[in-house]
């Protein structure tokens, strides 16, 4: 008998109808009280903590649509939320993959030419990206502490996250689930929040002053909404795992058994 060892699910289908399910729950997200964003005049809804756990339990792409198809009615139903009108929804979107590409870790986006095996996380592009838009607008270029500071907590959350995630999900200790989804959740909105950025940019011409405070708290705010996602999905992960969805990174036993 062969017992092989664990192996990571960095794939599973998902049922429509899940994503379905969690479409509408992030649309509703988006009837709750919400919260000024500074400087750009948009709220930040119960929606930013429902998008990250997309992506956390159904995978990058699963979760980037339940976010898409959300935000598209969330903007809809509370259009007090959608500071960039139909266009809010890439936000959330964007938070949901983010979020899923650390969460699942080895997931692959895009495979380097003549590199082998060597594999870019979907969240380092979806920085690099976000990084290369702010410094096309010259505000960006005049408050480099944007992607300094901002950008650069968020890349780290994406790092420990690909490195700790496989851990933390899988122990024994049920508890280690809250930082995983924590860095997975900050990580995710600070990815989002690149996108958001580029379009404070060019929408509303953000000044310097604000963006300087920005620096201060918009990784605190994320890291707030990021706290309120991992007291959501710990007890979600379990319960919608009990009941027959499969969700989340988690590994797989495989038993093999041989006769000679």
């Amino acid at each position: 008998m062969k017992e092989k060892t664990y192996l990571f699910k960095a794939k599973f289908p998902v049922h429509p109808a899940v994503i379905a399910v969690w479409a509408a729950v992030i649309a509703a997200g988006y009837l709750l009280p919400a919260f000024p964003i500074l400087g750009t005049g948009g709220t930040f809804s119960f929606s930013n903590v429902l998008s990250p756990l997309a992506g956390i339990f159904f995978g990058p792409l699963a979760g980037a649509l339940c976010a898409a198809v959300g935000g598209l009615i969330g903007s809809l139903i509370a259009p007090h939320t959608a500071w960039m009108g139909f266009g809010t929804f890439i936000l959330g979107t964007t938070t949901a993959f983010t979020a899923g590409c650390v969460a699942f870790g080895k997931w692959p986006c895009v495979r380097i030419s003549g590199s082998g095996n060597f594999v870019i996380n979907g969240a380092v592009i979806i920085y690099i990206t976000g990084t290369i838009l702010w410094f096309t607008q010259e505000i960006g270029r005049s408050v480099i502490r944007i992607p300094l500071v901002v950008y650069g907590l968020g890349f780290a959350a994406v790092i420990a996250g690909i490195i700790l995630s496989p851990v933390f999900f899988n122990s024994n200790k049920k508890v280690l689930q809250l930082p995983a989804i924590w860095l997975c959740s900050f990580a995710g909105l600070i990815g989002g929040a690149s996108a958001g950025n580029f379009f404070s940019l060019i929408l509303y011409k953000v000044p310097k002053e604000i963006w300087t405070i920005l620096t201060v708290s918009a990784p605190l705010e994320r890291a707030v909404f990021a706290a309120a996602a991992a007291l959501v999905g710990m007890p979600l992960l379990t319960g919608l795992n009990k009941t027959g969805i499969c969700a989340g990174p988690f590994q797989i036993k495989e038993e093999e058994k041989h006769e000679d």
